[in-house]
């Protein structure tokens, strides 16, 4: 492959003094031109429409939407880094060349990516919403008008986090349309959310059994043991979701995520956290970065345990490198 490089020669010097003098005409810093690019790919995520769309599908949309600023933040940050250095004598001459690095597969364009996912990540809900997003699939919905309008007040109500008035209307939706896949799987959601655990566990085996593929019941049977606090049994739940979709990196996330926070035990958790991060990449999903910084908490705890050449040993096994 044939790397892309494009590369800047300019003379800042004369700017700087400008800038020494008048304060407001600075660059911005690198976390400004972050916070401002990254603003605007979250303005682009906004506008995706989710609906009937596959994961797939939807990741490439939010790919493509921090993408087209990879290369401006690129360019951005290193001028603001520049004009830093020259202010404080780091630098001598008159002139900086600036390389920037255009190949997306090439570790500098990787960093920018990744910084600006992260930033989204953790600052643009809507990315983490769509992020999460199941897909839209018609045979999941009703086709009987009452169940829908009950299942529309639902809905509504969900929004308002009136969780009871929601349980009201998905159960009479139900009563209309017993094979109301999305009213049973919302219904377990809204059980959950009152911690009445037991019944959103029966909300969602009612969907299974009607949809025994259904990905979102089997991940969430996962996730409600573990607010149960039944954490062997939440393992198998997510071995069960393995089973019906193989390789889908919310079973190694979950189970990960089980035995870091609940079993401590570093290890596991994190091999599960690599296979999960290795398939968030080659996915493009943003949890990419969920993933990299749970790596960083167990990094930092093998470290401690003086356990590093383990925690490098498992990197290696999943074929990462991690810095």
């Amino acid at each position: 492959m044939i790397k892309k490089r494009l590369t800047i020669v300019f003379s800042i010097f004369t700017c700087t003094l400008a800038f020494s003098q008048k304060q407001e005409n600075k660059l911005p810093t690198s976390k400004q031109v972050l916070k401002e690019l990254s603003e605007g790919s979250c303005k682009c995520i906004d506008s995706i429409d989710s609906y009937n769309k596959t994961k797939e599908a939807v990741n490439k949309e939010i790919h493509s939407c921090i993408d087209t600023k990879v290369l401006p933040y690129m360019l951005s940050k290193g001028l603001s880094q520049a004009s830093e250095d020259l202010e404080k004598g780091k630098t001598k001459g008159k002139k900086v060349n600036l390389t920037l690095n255009s190949n997306p597969e090439s570790d500098d364009y990787k960093r920018a990516y990744y910084e600006i996912e992260s930033y989204l990540m953790t600052n643009c809900s809507r990315a983490r919403v769509l992020a999460t997003a199941a897909e839209s699939k018609d045979d999941k919905m009703s086709n009987n008008p009452i169940a829908l309008d009950f299942y529309e007040k639902a809905i509504q109500a969900s929004k308002k986090e009136d969780w009871n008035e929601a349980i009201k209307n998905y159960q009479s939706a139900l009563e209309k349309d017993p094979k109301f896949i999305y009213a049973w799987d919302n219904l377990g959601i809204c059980y959950r959310r009152i911690g009445d655990y037991d019944k959103a566990l029966d909300a969602y085996r009612h969907s299974l059994a009607i949809d025994p593929k259904g990905k979102m019941p089997l991940q969430n049977i996962a996730i409600t043991y573990v607010y149960k606090k039944e954490y062997q049994k939440a393992i198998d739940a997510y071995s069960d979701f393995d089973k019906v979709h193989p390789g889908d990196p919310e079973v190694y996330y979950g189970i990960g995520q089980i035995y870091y926070e609940y079993l401590k035990d570093n290890e596991k958790a994190l091999d599960y956290i690599c296979k999960a991060y290795t398939i968030y990449t080659a996915e493009k999903s943003p949890y990419r970065s969920d993933a990299e910084t749970i790596i960083g908490y167990i990094y930092k705890k093998m470290k401690e345990e003086n356990k590093l050449d383990k925690f490098k040993e498992t990197l290696k096994n999943n074929k990462l490198n991690f810095e």
